[in-house]
This record gives C-alpha cells, structure tokens and sequence, in this order.
C-alpha cells in the first residue's frame, strides 16, 4: 500500500477559491484600488500560481497602478498581508468546508496509519484557518508534513513543493498519491513523479488532466488503492521494457 497522501489545499481540501477572489476584492477596496476581480477573470488568474504572483501579473499586464509606485515589491506585499487577513477572518466565520469525502479520506487514513502531507502555494495562515475551522485546536496535529507558500523559489507547476514534500517525509515519490484540482497543481506533482488523483474545483472544470492517474468529481469514488496498484504495474512494466531495451 501506499505511505502517504500529499494534499494539494485550495480547490481541492475546500472549495476556497472564491473566497479568495473576495477577500482580494475586498482587500482592493480597502486600499483605494479600483480594480474588481470577477469569476471569469479569476478563472483566468489562477493560471498563476501563489496571491502576490497573482497580484503582480495582473499589474504587469493591464499596468493600472505600477507606474503611481515607488516600492512596488512593498506595495504587493503589504496589499497581499490585508488580503490574507480578510481571507482568514472570512475562513474563521465558516464561509468554507471541506469538499465531500475529504473528511472520511483523512480519518480512513489516520486509521489505516497512513502519513499525511500538504503541498500548497497558498501562505501558512490560511492553512491554518481552514484546519482550525473544519478540526478545531485538533487540525494542526493532522498533517505530519506542511510545504506552503514560500518554502521553494518556485511555485507550481514547477515540482518544487512536492519535491520537497517527499524529503521532508523521506519517502520515495512511488510510495505517495498526491491530490491535486488543477493542471499547475498536477504538473508539479507529476513532475516530481508522484501518481495524482485529481478532483477538479469549480474554477479549474475546464482544464485538461492527460497526466492523471484518475480524474473524479470527488474523492470518495475513487479507490486509492487499486489506483496505487495500477500506478505499480506500470512501473514495473515500464522498467521490464527498459531492461529488455538495454
């Protein structure tokens, strides 16, 4: 059996992807910025991976504020700061759960002792919100291994996190499932050779997931263990065929 599953967090822990889009929208108005940012632009958006890049590459492409500041680094740090309070204020207010079956997911696999891991480029206060909000005190005992916001240079779809995620549990990536909702997300998992489940969110419906070794509407339907054993035999087969190349 597989030692680990590796969680990716927004999209597929919680549908929290709009309650970002708020809280930036929020935070915008807060700071005097005529910018909204609507579903169909965030939709597009989220091909960037981490809030400040976000933040930024929205600048660099429509240009409404950059040239008005001088610390423009400064000016998207402290901006994103505010997004994350009012992200963590709104998380704590009960504005999310976790998506179906996560829940009976991660106790089956406390049970069955299998460890648990997140690979995220979401910042470590909205981890933490999120565990707070759906365990209570008890959500930061849960994940043995937490890789976040800026614990690599490069965020997905660079494997990076994940990467990382495997040094920090000392496992190979054949003895993991990540769990991802986006193509960037199953990049970097793939990337880093780990079999990923994915389970697409409603802003990431739309994306293709050819690497994927399922895709399903939830995780519930999906039989991990069979996935685990065919991820096996087409790596053993993969190898038998190197060898007779040889």
């Amino acid at each position: 059996m597989f030692k680990a599953i590796i969680f990716d967090v927004d999209g597929t822990l919680s549908e929290t992807e709009d309650i970002h889009r708020k809280a930036f929208n929020q935070a915008f108005e807060l700071k005097g910025l005529l910018w909204t940012w609507d579903r169909p632009a965030y939709r597009l958006l989220l091909r960037i991976s981490g809030g400040k890049e976000r933040i930024h590459h929205f600048v660099e492409q429509y240009d409404p504020y950059r040239s008005q500041v001088e610390d423009f680094d400064g000016f998207i740090r402290d901006l994103h700061k505010t997004k994350t309070e009012i992200y963590t204020q709104m998380i704590a207010n009960g504005e999310a759960a976790l998506r179906p079956g996560i829940r009976q997911l991660i106790t089956k696999a406390i049970e069955d002792c299998t460890r648990l891991a997140i690979a995220t480029t979401t910042s470590a206060p909205n981890i933490a919100a999120l565990l707070q909000s759906a365990y209570g005190s008890d959500g930061s005992g849960i994940f043995e291994v937490v890789c976040c916001g800026d614990s690599v240079p490069r965020k997905k779809p660079a494997p990076d996190i994940y990467l990382l995620a495997l040094e920090m549990l000392d496992l190979p990536a054949e003895d993991c499932i990540a769990i991802e909702d986006s193509r960037n997300g199953l990049l970097s998992s793939s990337g880093a050779g780990i079999p990923t489940v994915v389970t697409p969110s409603i802003y990431t419906d739309d994306q293709r997931f050819d690497e994927a070794a399922v895709v399903a509407d939830e995780v519930s339907s999906v039989d991990f263990a069979a996935v685990f054993a065919d991820t096996r035999n087409e790596t053993a087969a993969e190898m038998a065929l190197q060898r007779r190349m040889a």
